[in-house]
């Protein structure tokens, strides 16, 4: 599946873009992603499946579109 990155995230992933095959659910892409990268785990981020919010439960395939969104805030 493509994983795009955004924001601060950048600086922890060290790259705005990659490929990841395996988790099923967010849960586990979440799981696998704080494995390689602890410092995912103090930080609060979303992430978005094929352009809508995910919960830890949502379903992933090799086709799935993901995207790790730090925090915002807006006016």
């Amino acid at each position: 599946m493509k994983i795009l990155v955004f924001g601060k995230l950048t600086d922890i992933l060290r790259q705005s873009e990659q490929e990841l095959h395996g988790p099923e659910t967010v849960a586990e892409l979440r799981a696998a992603l704080e494995s390689s990268y602890p410092e995912l785990k103090n930080m609060r981020y979303l992430i978005a499946v094929d352009k809508k919010t995910a919960n830890d439960q949502t379903t992933l395939t090799e086709q799935s579109e993901v995207a790790l969104l730090p925090p915002f805030s807006g006016g």
